[in-house]
């Protein structure tokens, strides 16, 4: 067995690189942990009393349900409703386990012997996605390799034991279980059919016992929604269907908000919330029931906004800790909720969307959440995402949870999105860990995020701004975006101005501190790895081409410094950061009102003849 944690090397000042390309970036995010803006990295090794009693309780119901007796088989015939990824299925089978950013070689290794790194390994090894993927594979040898792993779970945890058995991972465990129970079960004998049916059975008790202490959001809505599934599914479980089904609706009303939108305003969470509401509304069809009344209306609230999350290329917006999502997901999902597409405007979740021609433009222009739904959030008020066709170009950084504390810190940074940054300072700042944990929320935010569309001649305006520069610099940071009609070009301004004489004193002293050179600001625009680009027109522009063949030029009015750093794309499903560039605009806000102007156009389109075909297949690199 071989384990391979994320690429990286260590350097003298103990700062973690994975190659010389990178290193400059994660300097640049870690500046921002100065005075206000610093983040400690102090944590402390005491749980609290209530993390210890929910996980001894955890443990409690785990043994208590070795009591329960084997389901007599299930109700009907179970139906797959989760996409897999082939590719990441031939791997599996080829014994190369990549979880949660780290890989493990085990040709000859049980699963379950391999030793976890950390606790994320864990969950995603406990969680049983991975059986989708092999059964997207759905041969001979990824049955055998499906059901080798899924006995070995049983043998080795099924009898209450490891950390496994938790709420959120259990309902993830058991949906796996029975939505490819007719792969798992081709071949198996009737003593192995009783195991698997018993253990089923003593999971799904457990779900009835301790989905309360599943997290409020996500985790709850998956212990739930296992729970009604194997009550559903399951001869001799129907009993607990119903109250899950009741506690599921109670949910849709509390965590769903009027216009579709959850606390976390993360779009990939979103989505998975959306996607368990549509496989349960399947389920209860399946059985020749109806789905109650909350949980549709959540599931006509969540559709149109999701939408509106979604690029040009189908992909989500990756914003507050959320990624592209599995791909099919979001298309059967929707296609599955049966909710027709319909004309939307405003804000979705607390984003913009401006989308012409097959460019798409999604913008965060809302204060990021609060409190407990901020552990994952970011500082990323006003960045935006722009994607033409089916290529992304202007990015942001993304979640960078799979490659250790200190990238996922970075990443929560804004000098990790596409906007405007004061000083090396976010816009946010990230208070000390909270009970130990690695949980730390954000502070110190934006609080006045106010926004306007406007129809224009060319195509649409949008106006938005934000404090969060207010209270140190005494700057308020405003962006407008102009999407032309045809998607061809992409206008925008920054402006940092004084809102009132408050603030003009404050941004007196700061222009003071730096002996009156004026307040540094810098407006970022990540780019896709993907994307080719170099400076042009002796270093007044940037081109960019796309695998589609389309070229696109940035330009700007001047008053700013443009340049061509390194920067790093962090992507789940990868041992590390990709590289890749950004453009940066530096300058130095003087003046009471500070403005800049710069444009994203398309010089060049995809060739007639050529069609943009290429999948891009997740790498083992």
């Amino acid at each position: 067995m071989v384990f391979t944690s994320p690429a990286s090397t260590n350097r003298p000042d103990g700062t973690l690189f994975d190659d010389l390309t990178i290193g400059p970036v994660y300097h640049l995010v870690k500046r921002q942990q100065s005075v206000r803006g610093r983040v400690t990295s102090v944590m402390s090794n005491s749980d609290t009393m209530a993390m210890r009693w929910m996980r001894f309780q955890n443990r409690l119901y785990a043994r208590l349900s070795q009591r329960r007796k084997a389901a007599r088989g299930f109700a009907g015939q179970p139906e797959p409703r989760t996409v897999g990824s082939f590719a990441r299925g031939r791997q599996l089978v080829a014994g190369n386990l990549l979880f949660a950013g780290f890989l493990v070689e085990a040709q000859d290794t049980d699963l379950w012997d391999v030793a976890a790194p950390n606790a994320a390994f864990d969950d995603e090894r406990q969680g049983f996605a991975w059986l989708d993927d092999l059964a997207a594979v759905g041969d001979a040898r990824a049955r055998e390799k499906a059901q080798r792993w899924v006995w070995g779970w049983i043998e080795a945890h099924g009898k209450g034991q490891g950390p496994g058995w938790a709420p959120d991972v259990t309902g993830r465990r058991v949906l796996r279980w029975i939505n490819h129970a007719l792969f798992l079960l081709r071949g198996a004998d009737e003593a192995r059919s009783r195991m698997f049916f018993r253990a089923l059975a003593q999971q799904t008790w457990f779900l009835s016992k301790r989905w309360q202490a599943a997290t409020p959001g996500l985790p709850r809505f998956e212990a739930l929604a296992g729970l009604v599934q194997a009550g559903l599914a399951l001869e001799g479980q129907e009993a607990l269907s119903d109250p899950a089904l009741r506690a599921l609706a109670r949910e849709c009303e509390r965590q769903i908000g009027a216009e579709g939108g959850i606390a976390t305003r993360n779009p990939e969470e979103l989505l998975e919330v959306f996607t368990l509401l549509t496989w349960t509304s399947a389920a209860l069809h399946q059985v020749g029931r109806g789905t109650p009344a909350a949980q549709t209306a959540a599931i006509k609230r969540i559709a149109p906004t999701l939408r509106s999350l979604r690029h040009a290329d189908g992909a989500l917006t990756r914003f507050h800790g959320g990624g592209r999502g599995l791909e099919g997901r979001l298309e059967q999902a929707l296609a599955q909720s049966g909710v027709k597409p319909q004309p939307s405007s405003g804000l979705a979740m607390g984003y913009a969307r401006l989308s012409a021609a097959r460019t798409t433009v999604i913008v965060d222009a809302s204060a990021p959440p609060k409190g407990a739904a901020s552990y994952n959030a970011h500082a990323s008020t006003l960045a935006f995402e722009l994607t033409s066709g089916r290529r992304p170009l202007i990015v942001n950084c993304g979640s960078g949870d799979s490659f250790g504390l200190d990238w996922r810190r970075a990443g929560r940074a804004t000098p990790s999105h596409s906007t405007l940054c004061v000083e090396g300072y976010s816009s946010a700042r990230l208070s000390a860990p909270i009970n130990g944990t690695t949980n730390e929320p954000l502070v110190d935010a934006p609080k006045e995020v106010p926004t306007e569309f406007e129809n224009i001649v060319e195509g649409t305006r949008f106006l938005a701004g934000h404090d969060g520069y207010a209270r140190v610099f005494g700057l308020t940071h405003a962006r407008t975006l102009e999407l032309r009609f045809d998607g061809r070009e992409l206008t925008g301004e920054d402006i940092l101005l004084t809102a009132n004489d408050m603030a003009k004193r404050q941004f007196d002293r700061a222009v003071d501190a730096t002996g009156l050179s004026g307040v540094g600001f810098d407006i970022r625009f990540h780019l896709h790895p993907d994307v080719d680009a170099a400076l042009d027109l002796g270093g007044a522009a940037v081109s960019m081409a796309l695998k589609s063949g389309e070229i696109w030029v940035f330009r700007h009015d001047g008053a700013g410094k443009l340049s061509l750093e390194p920067s790093v794309y962090l992507e789940r499903g990868r041992l590390k950061p990709r590289a890749t560039k950004q453009i940066v605009l530096s300058g130095r806000a003087i003046e009471y009102a500070t403005r800049i102007r710069w444009t994203l156009s398309k010089a060049q389109d995809t060739a007639y003849a050529v069609r943009d075909l290429h999948r891009d297949e997740p790498e083992f690199d």
